[in-house]
């Protein structure tokens, strides 16, 4: 039996005792990190917010194997958070969409979440009505039409089920408890509503794609209620990334496990407690970015070099070339090697190890 064909569905269960010390150590950290962004300033904390959401959407989906171009995802967030960051690049339909969804539920955080609002996020995440080459219902709970809703691996023939969710007819109403639960979760933890939020939603599979990540994006909104701030400072979609095979086989044991969550909980939190540990590294790249600016704030740097500049800033892939800054900075090639050439005159550039066509250059950080 799975998880919702329990006779006390959905009367779920967990050991307070046994998670009350890391529901308190995921507490403090958590005030601690709000503590120490609130000390950057507006302007590093939007730089920090802006790179998390940016993880954020690119893990979510990762998670899915779908791949979205960072840079499309940064540009189309700093737009629609008003950011000025220079260089933004056009974003295509699916990258727009995950974006929407994923600021509605975090910047709109306090507003309810109701079955028109998840039916809004669906159709973003599949603006096209299809989910690679097969037609989906957009916007609407799953009809099962194709059969019962299931999650499978391995090759034709072979295949393991690993989860079968509950029958589409059981969806509408088991959707309508939950969303009522959702917005009236009692005393409970906020902490623990976030994880059971996730566990819950997709337990019921309610649509024919996308539930991992809306999921995920309502575990965002729940924590984003929590610390009472749409700003996001660390990524659990990054930090399940990482953990990918433990988020699926914790899952799977619960889904066929009895009403007691405590495993999936213990789970959830501490992999919350890795994801603020983790933002250490986020915050060492703003800071270094804005010490960097802080060097050359002064200098008659044209609108090339800042965008280059600020891509290299922001974690550029591979090694500088002339060429790439060519097709980064859309000039021809001579102007890139003038560009380059006059910041490493100013200490911003060095020309790395070796040359010829291999020739390479790297950001000069103090």
């Amino acid at each position: 039996m799975y998880l919702w064909e329990k006779p006390d569905w959905p009367a779920f269960t967990w050991d307070e005792t046994n998670l009350s010390r890391l529901l308190v150590r995921v507490s403090r950290e958590q005030g601690r990190l709000l503590g120490r962004m609130e000390a950057l300033g507006f302007d590093l904390r939007s730089e920090a917010h802006l790179r998390t959401l940016t993880e954020d959407v690119v893990k979510s989906s990762e998670i899915e194997g779908e791949r979205l171009d960072p840079e499309q995802v940064r540009s189309s967030i700093a737009r629609r958070l008003g950011m000025d960051i220079g260089g933004l690049v056009p974003a295509d339909r699916d990258v727009e969409g995950v974006v929407e969804m994923m600021l509605d539920a975090t910047g709109n955080h306090a507003q309810p979440l109701t079955e028109e609002r998840l039916f809004a996020w669906h159709a973003s995440l599949f603006p096209t009505g299809r989910s690679g080459m097969t037609r989906i219902r957009v916007g609407q709970w799953r009809d099962d039409s194709d059969g019962p809703m299931q999650v499978v691996s391995g090759s034709v023939g072979r295949e393991k089920v690993h989860y079968r969710a509950p029958l589409a007819d059981r969806v509408p109403d088991e959707m309508a408890n939950f969303l009522r639960w959702f917005e009236q979760p009692g005393d409970m933890d906020p902490l623990l509503v976030a994880g059971l939020a996730h566990l819950w939603f997709v337990t019921l599979h309610p649509f024919d794609d996308g539930n991992g990540r809306i999921a995920r994006a309502i575990a965002d909104m729940a924590l984003a209620r929590s610390e009472k701030t749409g700003q996001r400072f660390y990524s659990m979609s990054a930090q399940i990334r990482k953990e990918h095979k433990a988020y699926y086989d914790t899952l799977e044991w619960i889904q066929k496990g009895d009403l007691d969550v405590t495993r999936w909980q213990d789970w959830f939190l501490n992999c919350l407690l890795r994801a603020i540990e983790g933002v250490q590294e986020t915050l060492s790249q703003v800071l270094q970015k804005a010490r960097f600016w802080d060097r050359f704030a002064k200098e008659p740097l044209n609108e090339r070099q800042i965008k280059v500049l600020n891509r290299l800033l922001d974690g550029f892939e591979g090694k500088l070339t002339t060429s790439k800054w060519a097709k980064i900075a859309k000039c021809s090639q001579d102007t890139a090697y003038r560009d380059i050439l006059d910041l490493i005159k100013r200490g911003a550039l060095r020309k790395d190890p070796g040359g010829g066509r291999s020739t390479s250059y790297s950001l000069v950080m103090e």
